[in-house]
């Protein structure tokens, strides 16, 4: 067993596991056990967060090409027909309608699929408050309707950001506040709609997970 956890450690690197090292006392068998079950944590919110990013653009961008329709007569609101976005959202645009057509095998572009490749940060700047007066009062409101103001939707959506960055770069989450985290990604899906919200909660492995945290954390890492 010590020389298969030591193969282990060779492959993962000291540096990567010196946090779990850290908050396992230098015991090396309960670090990998931590890294374990921090790769099952992570995977499980990995597929709430997943549901959580499609249903929030879906909402924005429903709300954004009708108010795009009405007002431009454009549905594609992506083209900023009022000239509202900032250089660095039309930049994560621009961007994102290139992946469709460069390369090897190019797409024809078409709306739903400019916002499959537009990232969650782009999403969660468009609540931000520098659109407090435009995009949110004229009509991304409307997607939300479980919460009439802005700023409790971007914090919670600034954090699962956050987190889901992490997962994304396999960083070690177990001392983040996960159940919390849980309860902001729940919150939110239930203020686009309450049902969304039970679906998640019927197919989430992410309370059953927590469950298994190692006793050793169970002090410093809620």
């Amino acid at each position: 067993m010590a020389k298969s956890v030591t193969t282990v450690e060779e492959a993962i690197s000291v540096e990567r596991l010196s946090p779990y090292c850290h908050v396992s006392g230098g015991d090396l068998d309960a670090a990998v056990q931590l890294y374990i079950w921090n790769a099952a944590i992570s995977g499980a919110f990995w597929i709430d967060i997943a549901h959580l990013e499609i249903f929030v653009r879906n909402a924005m961008h429903m709300q954004l090409t009708q108010w795009s329709i009405k007002q431009h007569n454009e549905p594609r609101w992506y083209l900023d027909p009022a000239g509202i976005l900032t250089p660095r959202r039309t930049t994560d645009i621009a961007i994102a309608r290139a992946r469709l057509t460069d390369g090897h095998r190019p797409k024809p572009e078409t709306p739903g699929r400019v916002i499959a490749e537009i990232p969650l940060g782009f999403w969660r700047f468009l609540v931000s408050g520098h659109y407090e007066l435009t995009l949110w009062r004229w009509c991304l409101h409307h997607g939300f309707a479980g919460q009439p103001r802005r700023r409790p939707l971007h914090d919670r959506l600034s954090r699962l950001h956050g987190l889901r960055n992490r997962i994304a770069h396999h960083e070690p989450i177990h001392r983040q506040p996960l159940a919390q985290h849980h309860n902001d990604l729940l919150t939110l899906v239930q203020w686009i709609n309450p049902q969304l919200r039970n679906w998640i909660e019927a197919h989430s492995t992410v309370r059953s997970t927590l469950a298994t945290r190692p006793v050793a954390l169970h002090a410093t890492s809620r």
